[in-house]
């Protein structure tokens, strides 16, 4: 028990999680493609992950818009990290399949991706992803999907 007054000690599913959070952050960094996109993570929590993406003019299709392949590259990997923030240490992850629709064009000044675990299992995990496009504080959803990411075990 801890002193009147002193800060609690951090429980097992806090250090589990912060170690989950330093797992996805190194896989992140090995994923050239998202460093070759200008991609960061925005937040990694248990089952949650967003990443932002600032505008660039090289990643956007005839119209200027962010390109579909670039907005699912990121909303891909965001919900990947998601199943990984809840797998153990020396496992991976693997995309199996994915369904994005895209509800409005990519137009703005930053984009972030969240995926989410909406069910995780002991092989597949099921995740929804989100992209929306910012311009200043207001926000266009611009893609939802689903998407299965494979727990594996690195070679």
């Amino acid at each position: 028990m801890n002193a009147p007054g002193a800060p609690a000690a951090p429980s097992v599913q806090s250090a589990a999680a912060g170690q989950a959070a330093q797992r996805v952050h190194a896989s992140f960094g090995r994923q050239t493609v998202m460093a070759a996109f200008g991609a960061r993570l925005a937040r990694v929590e248990p089952g949650q992950v967003d990443i932002e993406l600032p505008f660039r003019a090289d990643l956007c299709q005839q119209n200027g818009y962010l390109h579909a392949g670039i907005s699912t590259a990121i909303a891909d990997s965001a919900g990947g990290y998601a199943a990984l923030s809840l797998f153990e240490a020396g496992e991976d992850v693997l995309t199996s399949e994915f369904k994005m629709n895209f509800l409005a064009p990519a137009d703005g000044e930053r984009f972030l991706a969240t995926g989410r675990v909406v069910k995780p299992g002991r092989r597949l995990s099921v995740c929804q992803v989100e992209v929306h496009a910012y311009r200043g504080l207001q926000a266009t959803l611009c893609l939802v999907g689903l998407m299965t990411a494979v727990r594996v075990t690195p070679r």
